[in-house]
């Protein structure tokens, strides 16, 4: 009898009656996926290995206390979890993706830094701070889809591989994350170009 594929959300019904066998299962099927996923953003591979088994043992610990609702969504559920734990690993060392100069949209742009004396330094890096605060203060879901784009220069497609959602919400988010952040560039704007 030919060997048949278990689907994701049959295994994950084992492993939580049970069966280990059906965890590693999943974790085989998807280790490749979630590891390439986790380097692509971090760059590092004893960093990568360590926020991949923390990812696993976030779904573990979801699945054993019977928090798994996602509707057969296994890996785009496992993604997430690797996404979260990646923010985290830049906010806890304090330093988030950097902007590479791809042109492709920087919010810093109208803040060229030629020779800035230092008063208009000053108010570049409130600005920036500004920025920042605004990026923070931004929906969750908003946030999630700018950090993506544009610290980790991730495409649409990916954007909504990772969080779950369509491509044409993930563009919606992204465009209303702009208009808010537009608001407080063109605010300041006005301070840095008298």
């Amino acid at each position: 009898m030919q060997h048949e594929i278990i689907p994701d959300a049959t295994l994950v019904v084992n492993y939580i009656n049970g069966s280990e066998n059906a965890l590693e299962t999943l974790i085989t099927r998807h280790k490749q996926k979630v590891y390439s996923f986790i380097f692509s953003k971090v760059y590092d591979r004893d960093v990568a290995e360590d926020i991949f088994q923390d990812t696993f043992i976030k779904v573990i610990r979801t699945l054993k206390r019977n928090a798994y609702n996602e509707e057969g969504k296994f890996l785009p559920w496992v993604m997430r979890i690797a996404h979260n734990l990646v923010i985290d690993y830049f906010r806890k060392n304090n330093r988030m993706p950097k902007f590479d100069n791809s042109n492709d949209f920087s919010i810093f742009s109208v803040l060229s830094d030629g020779d800035l004396n230092a008063e208009k330094r000053i108010i570049k890096e409130q600005v920036e701070n500004d920025v920042r605060r605004l990026v923070d203060e931004l929906p969750e879901d908003q946030r999630e889809v700018l950090l993506m784009r544009i610290y980790k220069d991730m495409s649409f497609k990916e954007i909504s591989e990772v969080t779950g959602v369509s491509i044409n919400t993930a563009l919606g988010r992204m465009r209303y994350a702009l208009i808010n952040l537009r608001k407080v560039i063109d605010k300041h704007n006005i301070v840095l170009t008298d």
